[in-house]
């Protein structure tokens, strides 16, 4: 009664919002030959769009317009789209949205169903019979996706370091180059010999050399007398003795609980239930996109559904305005490149509130902006739960940020296989956001990371996030391991301009940020807590390294830009023969307190000490010396000394740091330094009408 009481409210409070406007009513057990009222609903969106394009053709809406969709599920025969013609407008907004209290799902898949028993546990359904005969490449069960017959089988007791075979051969170090190597072959061992009938079925599924991500490439020879297995494509780097890799998608290999197999000849499905079938439903895909809005869409809301089971991207926004989906859940959605939701373009478009999980590739991603005028794109991702993102490509991060000016905050990420947020472009906002867990498969990576590969490209905002637990999972002399390479803000490969203020970063192994060639950066007023070999990183180009062109050439169409000069004074003078030296960053009133004995402040390489600036830092490592980097040449540790003439070595007095408590006491030593107090109370996703569930609980 309660529940129904708030949902009532909550339609009372949205129609005093917006005015009455007009209802249409959609409903699983409805009939699309009806009228959309409450007694009499459509049974499906694409009639509830029509009859509003039918209400439109008498001229513009003059008041808002809300489909109620109640619970049920909804399986799509094709993506749902929606253009121009079907917009609203800021006064007469067009929102579809969940009947208070209900729970509506649209799905991309179909179920499957008149399963007979096989052989052993493995079953079998006609899935062409039944109309899918789609080559479809995910099978959800109960909920949950289940994983291609595969070898070695997935371990579910050790889920990222269980579950794989290891490329026979000597190994190489990682950065040794090996002229003529190939990208598209390597030998396995005498252990991990299958005998396969159809092997150019298969798929290797492998992280090759710098285990920065993975590919997904078909086989195409097996050669058994040299134990060596040929590709039909080229994995992004040589795939080298001890990789990783595991091959799927071979059914002489279904032979574990959840593994199924898609017999493409004859559409036949054979699965391995996980757990007794009675009453559990079988989805395949039979979509790539579930909702697609379309250039021009503008002031259309989508509130409270699940979206679930597609083949590619589940929700495309693409150069729309003023464009919401909202409290949704986004679901066991995406292959290799099927993001959750993708903001492609367009102004002011938001996602919030949603829960976004088990996703292919990247959770959200948000493009927007004008290079050249830099005109913000203002695009947003707020207050959204993300988690389990990258199931095919483990370079899929919980949000990516593209373009200009858009917008990041109040999300909760975590367990996530790289990044937690990725970015590139300029001007971007990065605030309040809670990363945990994450670059768990991966090496030299961050849980912010950001890939300018520009010296122009500048004015990103990375504020009052809290992060920790980055983890990283590598290679080092011949053994997996992990911590690894990984920090908290790793700015990338030239990143430039660039204010990180405020955040709080917490047990990551090469601390809590890194910059990586870039000139300009401010570091302010952050706490930088535990990392394990060092606190901060600053890694310079030499002047012949190999991406210096390459930036130069990047920034180049920038560098002229009056828009650039006036917004960045720095370009305005700027030269590239002398860009190659990370000039112009800063590290001030920063918090560093970290406890290990062979743990660092800084780790310097290559940076022109008479152009970088540290000080009105508090250190404390706990007694131990402070300035030490094992391994460091003297000079470097001499240079270092210049720095920090104002800084100090005290105890910051946290709060309880035991328990993660990092509030400072009202007598911290810090606020003598001008240390500002960081607002932890509004980091992370708050209680909202348009929050997908509260509270939240973490699902590992």
């Amino acid at each position: 009664m309660k529940r129904f009481v708030f949902a009532w409210l909550l339609l009372l409070a949205c129609r005093a919002t917006f005015g009455a406007g007009v209802e249409l009513h959609v409903a699983a057990d409805g009939k699309d030959s009806a009228n959309g009222s409450a007694e009499s609903p459509f049974q499906t969106l694409k009639r509830a769009r029509d009859e509003i394009r039918r209400r439109k053709a008498g001229g513009a809406l003059r008041e808002p317009v809300t489909v109620l969709v109640h619970s049920g599920i909804y399986c799509l025969a094709e993506t749902f789209q929606l253009g121009p013609q079907d917009s609203g407008t800021a006064d007469a907004p067009i929102t579809y949205k969940a009947y208070p209290g209900e729970h509506p799902t649209l799905m991309g898949g179909r179920a499957l169903t008149g399963f007979v028993p096989y052989k052993d546990r493995i079953f079998k359904a006609d899935a062409g019979g039944q109309g899918v005969t789609n080559y479809f490449r995910q099978l959800i069960f109960d909920g949950q996706r289940q994983p291609l017959a595969r070898y070695p089988n997935f371990d579910t007791n050790n889920p990222y370091r269980g579950g794989w075979a290891y490329v026979d051969g000597k190994s190489l170090p990682m950065y040794q180059n090996v002229l003529g190597e190939p990208t598209n072959q390597f030998h396995y061992k005498e252990q991990d010999s299958r005998n396969w009938s159809r092997p150019e079925e298969g798929e290797v599924f492998v992280f090759p050399r710098y285990n920065w991500w993975n590919n997904i490439v078909p086989i195409k020879t097996i050669d058994r007398d040299q134990r060596l297995v040929t590709l039909t494509g080229n994995a992004a780097y040589p795939i080298r003795p001890g990789d990783r890799y595991y091959v799927q998608n071979l059914f002489e290999e279904l032979d574990a609980p959840g593994e199924w197999y898609l017999d493409r000849r004859d559409h036949t499905l054979y699965f391995w239930p996980p757990a007794a079938m009675d009453g559990k439903a079988v989805y395949a895909p039979v979509l790539r996109t579930i909702l697609e809005l379309a250039a021009g869409t503008a002031h259309v809301t989508f509130q409270g559904f699940a979206f679930e089971c597609c083949e590619g991207t589940a929700i495309r926004l693409v150069r729309t305005t003023n464009c919401l989906i909202a409290a949704s859940t986004i679901r066991n959605v995406g292959d290799y490149s099927g993001i959750g939701i993708s903001i492609e373009g367009g102004l002011a478009n938001g996602v919030i509130g949603n829960d976004v999980y088990a996703i292919g590739s990247r959770g959200i991603f948000l493009d927007g902006g004008d290079f050249q005028t830099l005109a913000p794109g203002e695009n947003y991702a707020d207050n959204n739960c993300i988690h389990q993102t990258g199931v095919c490509y483990k370079q899929g991060a919980g949000i990516t940020l593209n373009g200009v000016g858009n917008r990041a905050s109040h999300n909760l990420i975590y367990d996530e296989p790289r990044y937690g947020i990725e970015f590139s472009g300029s001007d971007h906002v990065i605030e309040f956001n809670h990363i945990h867990h994450v670059n768990l498969e991966t090496d030299d990576t961050g849980a912010i990371e950001s890939w300018n590969v520009s010296w122009a490209k500048r004015g990103t905002e990375i504020r009052h996030n809290y992060i920790h637990d980055v983890l990283g999972y590598g290679q080092k002399d011949g053994r997996w391991v992990s911590p690894s390479l990984a920090c908290g803000i790793y700015l990338d490969d030239g990143t430039c301009g660039t204010h990180v203020f405020g955040n709080i970063v917490v047990r990551a192994p090469l601390g809590g940020v890194h910059i990586h060639g870039g000139r300009d950066n401010v570091i302010e007023n952050n706490m930088f807590i535990d990392g394990a070999s060092q606190q901060t990183t600053c890694s310079g180009y030499g002047p012949t390294e190999h991406l210096i062109p390459v930036i130069g050439e990047n920034s180049k169409p920038f560098l002229n830009n009056l828009a650039y000069q006036k917004k960045y004074p720095a370009l305005a003078h700027f030269d590239l023969e002398t860009a190659w030296q990370m000039a112009g960053n800063k590290f001030l009133r920063n918090i560093v307190y970290y406890h290990g004995t062979n743990a660092a402040l800084f780790s310097f390489q290559n940076p022109p000490f008479d152009q970088t600036e540290s000080d009105f830092n508090l250190l404390f490592h706990f007694g131990q010396p402070t300035w030490s980097r094992c391994g460091s040449p003297a000079w470097l540790e001499a240079e270092a000394k210049k720095l920090d003439e104002h800084s100090i070595v005290a105890d910051p007095l946290f709060v309880d740091p035991a328990r993660d408590d990092y509030r400072l006491r009202d007598d911290s030593p810090a606020f003598k330094l001008g240390f500002q107090p960081i607002p932890l109370e509004k980091i992370g996703p708050y209680e909202d009408p348009l929050r997908a569930s509260w509270p939240i609980i973490e699902q590992h």
